[in-house]
């Protein structure tokens, strides 16, 4: 079934600004309307980078086109927030940056860093499932498996055995990303096949890293993911000279054992040399619950581990995940738990999302931009 613009702007019309009270149709800020089959995109033009009424405004337009159109309507993630404020930036680098200096992914809004202090503890089962319930909310993701020795996001996303296609832009050679449940992504996982053992040097796997973020065609996006490998490495390093990262999200299980592993990863990133903020902790494996005693819980790794150490380091706990034989299970089939956000593990994912999507406007709002580190040699 074909749309119209006339359709989605009349559909448009019915999404409200919190502020005023008026149609964002009527205000001026609908533009750029493009509809290719099941496919629509169009821009929103807000008058400031940092106004609060982006995501709950985009998450307003996706839930009113596919009340209306269905949910066979591709809409998520194709939204795209322009604000005068930052063309004139953009207009502004143009002129004063040099050639090294340019942003290497200028049409990417938040880069934020999943991180672990050690290996078991969920991460890369978080990432999905964060990414899925930022897509959910209307934000267009990107995902990096950098977990290059490691990497299991194609099994988690059903996109197994996929390749990107590659294509020549002015004379470089640009991978597009796989796209499933509204999240874009890359993984060195998708040019191996999944049997083989990767034996790599360290300068191997960084280079791996420097491509899929230097050669993605990313486009525009709210948040890039980037699913690091576990502990501090090479990677880690290469990571914050490549990109200005927004801000790390540490995850851990409640043990002390992880908990020591997880203060040396937020020890990496607020060092000076590295500068950047830690948005917060996730806490994973955080109780047992038998489907058979339902308001049971079994502390099975200790107790609120990780909501100390977010008290003690002064950094927010953006979320508590329990052990769900389920979200082990929907990994496994690539179907991952959080596109049911009405289940209880579902919702979990979606509040541990929201409390991102705040973090990040707290730390934009009140924080300068996150500089690449540069190495200098003596």
């Amino acid at each position: 079934m074909s749309h119209s613009k006339k359709q989605i702007l009349d559909i448009l019309k019915q999404v409200k600004h919190p502020e005023t009270q008026k149609d964002i149709v009527s205000l001026g800020m609908v533009d750029e309307i493009e509809i290719s089959g099941e496919k629509v995109s169009f821009t929103l033009l807000f008058k400031k980078q940092n106004d609060p009424f982006i995501s709950s405004l985009k998450k307003a337009c996706v839930q009113s086109i596919e009340n209306e159109l269905g949910d066979q309507v591709q809409i998520r993630g194709n939204i795209t927030v322009k604000t005068p404020e930052k063309e004139k930036k953009q207009e502004k680098g143009k002129e004063s940056k040099s050639q090294e200096d340019e942003a290497v992914l200028p049409g990417v809004k938040n880069i934020i860093a999943i991180a672990s202090g050690k290996g078991g503890v969920g991460k890369s089962t978080i990432a999905c499932n964060v990414a899925v319930s930022l897509a959910k909310t209307g934000a267009s993701v990107g995902l990096i498996d950098a977990d290059i020795f490691g990497p299991s996001i194609p099994k988690m996303f059903q996109v197994e055995g996929q390749r990107p296609y590659v294509k020549k832009e002015e004379g470089v050679d640009k991978i597009t990303p796989i796209e499933n449940y509204g999240v874009k992504m890359l993984s060195i996982g998708f040019f191996i096949n999944p049997e083989d053992a990767l034996v790599w040097r360290g300068p191997m796997a960084t280079n791996a890293l420097r491509q899929m973020i230097n050669q993605g065609d990313w486009g525009e996006l709210d948040y890039l993911l980037i699913d690091l490998p576990p502990g501090t490495s090479d990677v880690h390093l290469t990571l914050v000279q490549e990109l200005p990262v927004t801000g790390a999200v540490i995850v851990s299980t409640p043990q002390k054992v992880a908990l020591a592993d997880a203060i040396k990863g937020i020890r990496m990133f607020t060092q000076e040399q590295i500068n950047v903020p830690v948005l917060g902790l996730v806490e994973n494996m955080s109780w047992f619950t038998p489907a058979e005693l339902p308001d049971n819980k079994y502390y099975l790794f200790g107790k609120e581990g990780c909501k100390q150490l977010a008290e003690q380091e002064g950094v927010p706990l953006l979320g508590q995940i329990p052990i769900v034989q389920g979200i082990m299970e929907d990994g496994e089939k690539g179907t991952p738990t959080a596109l049911d956000e009405n289940s209880q593990t579902g919702a979990a994912f979606y509040q541990l999302a929201e409390n991102l999507i705040n973090e990040v406007d707290k730390r934009n709002k009140n924080l300068d931009p996150t500089q690449r580190v540069r190495i200098k040699h003596k």
